[in-house]
């Protein structure tokens, strides 16, 4: 069965810990999952993971979906959020993420990496990863930060952009599948005009919603923005800057998604600055205790209790001690000599080649 077929069966097979493992346990796909939060009723969110270990802490958090953050992935990778880390790179990071979890991920895509043609490509191997959704941004291949010099960052062509939405939506195989349109008229300081042009072109194309952002210290201009849209389609925002907001305007603006962006990484950041300057300056780590988990809390994170199930299931019965060498002495065994120890008790040896 291939990727695509996989990912449009009537369920999915639920992604459990332990090295990509699954079990079949009847499952609603990611893509439905994540088509529903979208059209929630109530304001939703996501929270930003860039590897594995983070997208099942965001799960095990409670939330029903994750961001897969650009530019903490390439953070994580310690190159700068300029498409420094290749496509295929992105890709790996969120196959960890997918296998980890069994909610749905809407990938930070940039501007789809390169061209349409990239764009189907792209849309094709998340399908095939059960990936839920991604949100492409109208810049240029190699995008810039928002954040960085955003006025100076050209746009892309407003009818390219709309062929590059509409290309993914051509591809994708699961109809569930969603494309969300990231619009960077405000950040670029063209203006609202441009923004709900930028807006109508992408929901004509087959956007299933508007991401609009903005770097502005108050929520004023995404507010402006989703009072002229209405409820045209679900609109996503990224209150990185506004992040004094109260969540309750968001809620009565009618926003459909909260996607805190960037905090699990930065959160990491601080912590281990200050685990490595005080492990520098005391050199020593009792100090840390009470500051960090235990090693158990990894093993546990990893499902490593997964794993010696599986051995108990499937590594061959082993004696407890293997008998000694029975021979000639010229280092042949002989023939009458005994298979093993049968009073030794039979157990199961990981790691024991067959």
């Amino acid at each position: 069965m291939s990727g695509n077929e996989r990912n449009t069966a009537a369920t999915d097979l639920r992604s459990v810990p332990g090295n990509g493992s699954r079990r079949a346990t009847p499952a609603p796909r990611k893509t439905t999952q994540f088509k529903k939060l979208l059209h929630s009723p109530q304001l939703e969110f996501l929270l930003e993971a860039h590897n594995g270990l983070s997208a099942r802490i965001v799960e095990e958090a409670g939330f029903k979906g994750i961001w897969a953050s650009g530019l903490s992935m390439a953070a994580s990778l310690g190159v700068r959020d300029n498409n420094e880390a290749s496509w295929t790179q992105i890709l790996e990071t969120v196959e960890f993420m997918s296998d980890a979890t069994s909610i749905p991920m809407l990938l930070d895509a940039d501007t789809g990496y390169g061209n349409f043609n990239n764009v189907r490509r792209l849309v094709r191997k998340l399908e095939q990863r059960q990936i839920a959704a991604m949100c492409i941004e109208d810049k240029l291949f190699p995008k810039t930060n928002s954040f960085i010099d955003s006025e100076q960052q050209p746009l892309a062509d407003l009818d390219e952009f709309a062929g590059k939405i509409k290309a993914a939506k051509d591809t994708q195989q699961d109809p569930d599948f969603c494309v969300v349109a990231r619009i960077e008229a405000l950040v670029a300081g063209w203006g609202q005009d441009e923004a709900l042009r930028r807006a109508e072109a992408y929901h004509r194309a087959g956007a299933d919603a508007i991401l609009i952002h903005s770097k502005k210290p108050t929520a004023d201009e995404v507010l402006a923005f989703k009072h002229a849209w209405r409820d045209t389609c679900p609109v996503v925002i990224v209150p990185t800057m506004y992040d004094n907001t109260p969540t309750p305007v968001f809620r009565d603006a009618g926003f459909s998604v909260v996607i805190w962006a960037n905090h699990l990484l930065r959160s990491c950041v601080v912590t281990m600055q200050r685990a490595a300057a005080k492990i520098f300056r005391r050199q020593s780590v009792t100090t840390l205790d009470g500051t960090i988990c235990s090693v158990k809390e990894v093993f546990r994170l990893q499902d490593a209790d997964e794993l010696k199930a599986a051995e108990q299931k499937y590594l061959p019965l082993r004696s407890a001690a293997a008998p000694a060498p029975s021979g000639n002495g010229n280092g042949r065994s002989s023939p009458n000599a005994p298979v093993g120890a049968k009073a030794e008790k039979a157990t199961r040896t990981p790691g024991t080649p067959t």
